[in-house]
């Protein structure tokens, strides 16, 4: 069955107004969040921490923040953007205490609804909208008029409107400009995972490093590496991302094309496929996360071994140097990294 793809016209705001909504978090999908909705007449509060810089930036953007448990408490319906991690003790502390019975709770992602670490009660609606894209790009795009586009969800429908809420909200926050997809908690939260694990945030950076230590190691600098293995990559995932495949392979040379087909599928071969089944076995009989809670709750050891060991390679230092020479790319840095 084909899945069900809305738009603004399918839905209104109705839902939300004369509502209050609390958007938990200032971070990247929050601070996208709220201003969307402020700005698309949403009365939105806000909720962060005192004293961090995502506090700041909430303030500097005209919100004052309160703590979680108040928020809850003021408002009808909770935007849940923290962390997948920390979202458990949140929820345990402050938001199931002042959940009642009416209100809706709307997350971002799915995880810890699909995975039963946070169970709210029957009598609130339980939805998502997950904008396909960070929550900056979910700003600017607003800003220009256009939108990122969203998945909505429903996994509690005790109002019997829950997906009517939904859909505002991705109206709210301009993804209904760029297409609104109906799918499931489930659904949402096993294909973001593989996705980032297997090729967006894993297998696309596996890939990276491996050739450009491969040229390093057989004797080429290490500046021609990161060029040709790592600089170019935005090249072709612009051509792919405005024309596909055909598009990408129609706007290179020959010789470039003809290798791409002939050693491509030598380099990612059916044992990347075997393994990447693997993946997304243990995200969905809930391996990873079970992993994934076990490392948090240890303190993330094995997380900061690995952080550290590529934010001290080869590569990102050559990358550094190198970026640094191009000031037409407006580059960025971690926060406290210089």
């Amino acid at each position: 069955m084909a899945i069900e793809i809305l738009t603004a016209n399918d839905g209104s705001l109705a839902p939300l107004q004369d509502k209050t909504v609390a958007v938990l978090g200032y971070g990247s999908q929050g601070h996208g969040h709220a201003q969307n909705a402020r700005e698309s007449g949403i009365n939105v509060i806000v909720s962060e921490l005192e004293g961090t810089d995502n506090y700041k930036l909430a303030v500097e953007h005209g919100f004052t923040p309160i703590a979680a448990d108040e928020a809850v408490k003021q408002a009808d319906m909770i935007i849940v953007t923290l962390p997948d991690e920390v979202q458990p003790a949140v929820y345990d502390k402050q938001i199931g205490p002042n959940l009642t019975a009416g209100k809706t709770l709307c997350f971002t992602h799915g995880f810890n609804i699909h995975y039963k670490t946070i169970v709210p009660p029957a009598d609130v609606d339980v939805i998502m909208v997950a904008p396909k894209g960070p929550g900056h790009l979910v700003r600017d795009e607003f800003v220009k008029g256009a939108g990122v586009p969203c998945l909505i969800c429903v996994e509690q429908n005790a109002s019997g409107n829950a997906k009517d809420t939904a859909l505002a909200w991705a109206i709210a926050i301009g993804s209904a400009r760029a297409g609104v997809l109906v799918s499931t908690f489930k659904d949402e939260t096993e294909t973001d995972l593989f996705g980032e694990q297997t090729v967006l945030c894993g297998g696309l950076t596996a890939l990276i490093k491996a050739g450009f230590e491969t040229l390093v190691e057989a004797g080429y600098e290490p500046e021609m590496a990161y060029y040709e293995c790592f600089h170019e990559v935005k090249l072709i995932v612009d051509l792919l991302y405005v024309g596909g495949l055909n598009y990408m392979r129609y706007s290179v040379s020959n010789t470039a094309e003809w290798g791409a087909l002939h050693v491509g599928p030598q380099i990612i071969g059916p044992e990347v496929k075997e393994n990447m089944k693997k993946a997304l076995k243990a995200v969905q009989d809930g391996t990873f996360a079970k992993e994934w809670r076990a490392e948090y709750e240890a303190g993330l050891p094995n997380f900061k071994a690995a952080y550290d060991a590529d934010k001290n390679s080869q590569l990102e230092e050559t990358g550094k140097k190198l970026r640094a020479m191009m000031p037409f790319l407006d580059t960025k840095t971690v926060p406290g990294e210089g």
